[in-house]
């Protein structure tokens, strides 16, 4: 059945959630070869080196492909929410 309403589409909510998903993958993918996840995922954001994140599951290609600014943006977006 078709619905005629016109549904919204946030761009940037899906960024903000694709950017969301692939943290918590490399999160865990760093945390399962035993680094410290919030320590590597820090030092790549501060570097740019993407060697602070291992290839585990693909890790280091997935964080590579977002731009480091707009991880910023949604870390400090998402914690001032939390606190606010």
């Amino acid at each position: 059945m078709q619905s005629n309403t016109t549904s919204l589409f946030n761009v940037d909510e899906l960024n903000e959630a694709l950017i969301a998903e692939t943290l918590k993958d490399v999160y865990e993918a760093v945390e399962e070869r035993g680094y410290n996840p919030i320590n590597q995922i820090v030092g790549y954001i501060m570097s740019d080196d993407p060697g602070y994140i291992s290839n585990h599951r693909e890790a280091r290609a997935k964080i590579t492909k977002l731009d480091r600014t707009k991880i910023i943006d949604v870390l400090v977006r998402n914690y001032f929410d939390k606190i606010l």
